[in-house]
C-alpha cells in the first residue's frame, strides 16, 4: 500500500564520543524513506532543500525506490542544517547550530500522484505544516502517523493539540510524553494524551527500548543491547519507519500487527545507530533484517 512521507531532508554536522563528521545527509524524511523502501514499493516523499543539496543523495533515494515528485529544490538558497554534539551517554545532546533556511518557510505541496495515499507519516517539524498536509489530501489516509518533539510542546502547544485530533497514532519519547500530559506516570500519561485523540500511542525510551499503548492493551519491547553506539542521530525516524511502513506492507492495523511493527522498527532502528547518518541504512540486505528480527524475537521469549 502506498505512503507518504513528509518532513526534512537535511545537513547534519555530528560530534560523538566515536568521531565527527562534517556535513552529512540527514534529516526526518530521509531515515523514514530509506527505511521505508526495503518494506513498500509506492514511497513517495513531500520535503523541500536547497540549491546546494547534491543530486548524488537525490539519486540515492530514487536508487532505494524513494519518489522524488514532491521532493521541492529551491534555487539560490540553502538546505537546513544542524549541528549536535552527543554526550558520552549517547542519549543526551546539545545542539551547537541550527540553519533553518528553506525551512522556515517550508510550504508543503502534495503532486496529484500522491493522492489517495493510504498510509501517512508526518516527519517532525512544526504542528502547523503537519496539520496543512492533512488538509491538502483529497482523501484522509487509513492510517496517519505524527512525530513530533519537546520543542513543539514548548512553542507551539495549541497547534500540536489541534492535530491530535486528527492523527491516528503518535510516537514521542519518554521526556515529551511527560511533559504533554503533566504527569510522571507513563502509563497514566498514556491515557492522557491518547484522550487528546489519537487511538495509539507509542513513547520511545532510547537504549531500553519502546511501549506501544492502545485502551487498555500495553506492548513493551526492549531494545537490542549493541556492543558499540556510533551515532544515535535519526534512530527515532528510522524507528517511525520501520514502524509505519510495516503497516502499509501488511494493511494490518491490528494491535498484534502493530506490535511487529514496533519490532521491525526497533530492528531497523539498531542498525542506524551503528554507522554515522544514514550509511547503514541504505546498505542492508533483507536477510540481515530477518536475521536482526530474529534476534529481537530471542530477546525477549520465554516460557511459563
Amino acid at each position: 500500500m502506498s505512503l507518504l512521507t513528509v518532513g526534512s531532508v537535511a545537513f547534519d554536522k555530528l560530534e560523538t564520543p566515536f568521531g565527527k563528521t562534517d556535513k552529512i545527509i540527514g534529516g526526518a524524511a530521509t531515515f523514514i524513506t530509506l527505511t521505508a523502501s526495503y518494506f513498500v514499493k509506492e514511497n513517495n516523499l513531500v520535503a523541500v532543500v536547497g540549491e546546494d543539496f547534491p543530486q548524488e543523495m537525490i539519486d540515492t533515494l530514487v536508487s532505494h525506490g524513494v519518489n522524488v515528485d514532491g521532493l521541492e529544490i529551491r534555487k539560490g538558497e540553502k538546505s537546513f542544517f544542524w549541528h549536535g554534539r552527543y554526550h558520552n551517554d549517547m542519549n543526551s545532546r546539545d545542539t551547537v547550530e541550527v540553519q533553518l533556511n528553506v525551512m522556515e518557510n517550508f510550504d508543503p505541496k502534495i503532486p496529484e500522484s500522491y493522492q489517495g495515499c493510504e498510509f501517512l507519516m508526518l516527519g517532525n517539524t512544526a504542528p502547523a505544516i503537519q496539520h496543512l498536509v492533512l488538509k491538502r489530501l483529497a482523501t484522509r489516509p487509513k492510517f496517519v502517523l505524527l512525530d513530533t518533539m519537546n520543542l513543539w510542546i514548548d512553542i507551539a502547544l495549541d497547534d500540536l493539540k489541534a492535530l491530535l485530533k486528527d492523527v491516528d497514532c503518535v510516537t514521542i519519547n519518554d521526556e515529551e510524553a511527560r511533559m504533554l500530559s503533566g504527569d510522571y506516570s507513563l502509563r497514566r500519561a498514556a491515557k492522557t494524551i491518547m484522550a487528546m485523540g489519537p487511538k495509539t500511542l507509542i513513547i520511545k525510551k532510547g537504549e531500553h527500548g519502546a511501549l506501544l499503548f492502545q485502551g487498555e492493551e500495553i506492548f513493551f519491547c526492549p531494545a537490542l543491547p549493541l556492543e558499540e553506539v556510533f551515532d544515535p542521530t535519526g534512530a527515532g525516524d528510522t524507528f517511525a519507519g520501520g514502524f509505519i511502513s510495516h503497516l502499509a506492507k501488511t494493511g494490518d492495523l491490528s494491535f498484534e500487527n502493530m506490535k511487529r511493527g514496533i519490532v521491525y522498527g526497533s530492528a531497523m532502528a539498531s542498525f542506524c545507530v551503528e554507522r554515522f547518518g544514514s550509511e547503514r541504512i541504505q546498505n542492508l540486505t533483507q536477510e540481515e533484517i530477518a536475521a536482526r528480527v530474529d534476534e529481537f524475537k530471542k530477546l525477549a521469549a520465554f516460557e511459563l
